[in-house]
């Protein structure tokens, strides 16, 4: 075998060497994407299943405001069905509409002092309360992975391997507008 054969295949080797690192990295990248978005999923289900609870906790006080109920349990629904369908800028919106509705809840409470003195009502608030936090950091880390992925996916010579091998760009968890915005602490309070 001569010199210049002897290279060109050593260069070869090199270069498929690298093709299967990139990837390997990659499909790391792509599957810590699914897990951060495990982890939101897991606790969006918990978050799920504990407000028809403090939903009941308050319909037990009667003159308790019924629309700010309602509004709670439709994002609820809102939620579960992006989540569902991983459409994340659905959820996104929806996740918006209901820490609103919690925020509203949570603000009408305060109105009556014998709901805020119900023990299980204290108990599911402080629950969902560590849940949203819980998401929140979640979510940060989910659209950090996205993030990562997305560069490597974009960068030269990553973007070779991953359009070979169909490595697609992953959507950001974004938040909606109104999310976004100030509160109005007057209309929280209903001042």
């Amino acid at each position: 075998m001569s010199v210049f054969t002897a290279l060109i295949l050593g260069a070869i080797v090199i270069a498929a060497a690298y093709a299967v690192v990139i990837y390997n990295g990659l499909v790391q990248l792509k599957h810590n994407v699914a897990k951060a978005w495990a982890n939101i999923d897991i606790l969006l289900k918990q978050r799920h299943d504990e407000l028809p609870k403090l939903v009941e906790v308050c319909r037990q006080y009667s003159q308790f405001e019924q629309s700010t109920l309602a509004k709670v349990i439709a994002a609820r629904s809102q939620v579960a069905s992006a989540r569902e369908r991983h459409d994340l800028p659905a959820l996104g919106s929806a996740e918006g509409a209901l820490r609103a509705g919690l925020g509203r809840l949570f603000a009408v409470a305060e109105a009556y002092p014998e709901l805020r003195a119900n023990e299980h009502f204290m108990q599911l608030q402080t629950r969902i309360s560590a849940l949203e936090n819980a998401i929140a950091d979640r979510r940060e880390w989910y659209n950090e992975s996205v993030n990562v992925h997305n560069v490597r996916v974009e960068q030269f010579p990553d973007l070779i391997v991953a359009r070979t091998f169909r490595f697609s760009i992953q959507p950001l968890l974004e938040f909606s507008q109104n999310e976004k915005r100030d509160v109005d602490v007057k209309a929280l309070f209903g001042a």
